[in-house]
Formats: structure tokens, sequence, C-alpha cells
């Protein structure tokens, strides 16, 4: 059980770690490409990339086959409209209030767990280690991009981003209770090529075809993103199946991607170095894991040595 939860663990940070290199990629895509095509032909790669690695063709094709809607749906809900509503709700807030917003999607995942999952309740320590974590988002966000003076904060903006948490956390219960029909890398691999081709698609009537000669700068980024959503997204997708992982819990160790992103930006970056203010969120983020980690891992120890005795 020790080694599972550890296991678990190890997984879910490698994910949010993928996750945290994003921001870069996209800024670097985004000077190139339009929004909404960049975004298509990015997926379209993660999901071919992950073919190769099924255990046969016959299979992939018996397992989408078998579960089309549920591809569709997840299609739908983890690509299209996630993605439309995040690229949407940040075009019209300032970049520190998306990135509080959007940071706080753990809680939101924890209630739609709360309120789909019997089995995955909030409790004291989740309600605290949540709500310290979102205050370490703050933190770290306003520490890094502070709100400029006078900024108009739109609801629209708000209200999107804020329905991108909740699609987030309705997608990651619907994968956590579906039956093992489909192999967590068939799913992400099938439900990520469907998702890019509909937003390719529908950004050549909005965006036009944009194509001239790419930098090499462009390419090395297409590639970067389309390897970390392909990796990322079957990661989580494989942890959301786990029979003993609950997606409550899973979904605090998003808290870490602010965390590695601020991490990564001091290194990359020469116009970035670290300050107080973000030292001082990241604090508060690890002590928000401690809050969820340290009395579940007791609570797990003491009712394995309940059940010894009883042997």
């Amino acid at each position: 059980m020790k080694k599972h939860l550890s296991q678990t663990i190890f997984l879910a940070i490698v994910a949010c770690l993928l996750w945290s290199s994003a921001f870069v990629g996209v800024k670097i895509g985004l000077k190139y490409h339009t929004p909404l095509q960049f975004a298509g032909i990015r997926f379209i790669i993660s999901g071919l990339m992950l073919i190769p690695f099924v255990f046969s063709l016959k299979r992939f094709w018996k397992e989408v086959s078998e579960n089309f809607w549920y591809v569709c749906l997840i299609a739908f809900l983890q690509v299209i409209l996630q993605y439309s509503l995040f690229y949407l709700g940040v075009s019209k807030v300032p970049a520190s209030i998306a990135a509080m917003i959007v940071g706080s999607s753990p809680l939101f995942i924890a209630l739609a767990a709360h309120f789909f999952n019997p089995g995955d309740r909030m409790d004291m320590y989740k309600t605290g280690s949540f709500l310290v974590g979102i205050l370490g988002v703050a933190v770290i966000t306003l520490g890094r991009d502070r709100l400029p003076s006078g900024a108009e904060i739109a609801m629209t903006g708000v209200i999107l981003l804020l329905l991108n948490n909740i699609v987030s956390g309705i997608t990651n219960v619907v994968i956590a209770r579906k039956q093992q029909t489909i192999s967590p890398m068939v799913l992400t691999s099938s439900s990520l090529f469907l998702g890019g081709v509909f937003l390719f698609v529908v950004s050549i009537p909005l965006e036009g075809i944009q194509y001239h000669d790419f930098p090499p700068e462009y390419f090395v980024a297409l590639a970067w993103l389309s390897f970390l959503s392909a990796a990322a997204f079957t990661i989580w997708n494989t942890l959301l199946r786990r029979p003993k992982v609950k997606v409550s819990e899973l979904s605090i160790w998003k808290f870490l991607i602010p965390v590695a992103g601020a991490l990564l930006s001091w290194l990359i970056l020469p116009d970035e170095s670290p300050d107080l203010v973000s030292v001082s969120g990241m604090i508060l983020i690890a002590f928000s894991l401690l809050i969820l980690y340290f009395p579940n891992r007791k609570r797990k120890s003491a009712a394995e040595n309940t059940g010894n005795d009883l042997i």
C-alpha cells in the first residue's frame, strides 16, 4: 500500500512538473501562430505520439469504437471546452488574476468529487489544505506579476476562467468513475487527437490558414508542448483510474504547477529571480500538502495496523 501511494505521488509530481513547463512553450508558439490553430496542431501531434505505444492498432481501434461516445465526451470536456474557456478568459483579465483563478482548480476538482463521488467527501483536513494552497497560489502570482494600478478586471473573463475550473473538476470525476473498458493511453491518444482536429477545423474560418516560414524555436516549442501534453495527460488519466486513488487528494498536487513554473522562470529567464513574496507562497503550498498528506498517512497506517491485528 505504501509503495502504491509513493508511486502515485511521484507520478502526480511528474505530471505537474510537465504541465508547469507549458507556459514558456505557449508564449513562444503564440509569437508565430494563432491560439486555436496552434493548440489544434499541438493536440493532434500529441494524440499521434501515443499510438506507437499502444500494444496494437487492432486493440486501439477496438477500444475506441467500443467507447466512441465516451472518447468524444472527454475530447469535448478536456480539450475543446477547457482550452476555449481558458484562452478566452485569459484574454480578458490581467495575467495575475488569470493565474490565481486557474491556480485554484484543485479546489474545484475536490468539490466536484465531493458532490459526485460518494466515497470522496471533503473533510476538515482537505478543506484547510485547499484553502492554504489557494492562498499560496495567490501570493506567488501577485509576487511575480503584480496587478497594475487601475487595471480593469472584466467579470466576463473571471466567469470564463471559473467555468474552466468547473469543467476541469467534472472531467476528472468522469474519468475516475469510468469502468476499465478503455485504457488510459488509448483514451488520451484518441481524445487529444479528436479535440485537436476540432480546434484546427474551427480555427480556419476564425483565424485563417496560418502558414509561413516558422523559425526553429517555434518547432522546438511545438514538439515540447506536444510531448508534455501526451505524457502528462496519460499519467494523470492513469492515476485517476486507479481504484484506491481519490480525485480530491490527487488534485492537490496541481498546486505544484505554479511553484515549478516560478522555479523554471528563475532558472531560464534572465530578468527573473527569487523574491521573498514568491518564496513565502511556495512555503504556504508546501504546508498545504503537509496538511493533507500526513494526517492521511497516519490514518492509513492505523487502518493497516488494525487489519494486521485482526489477522
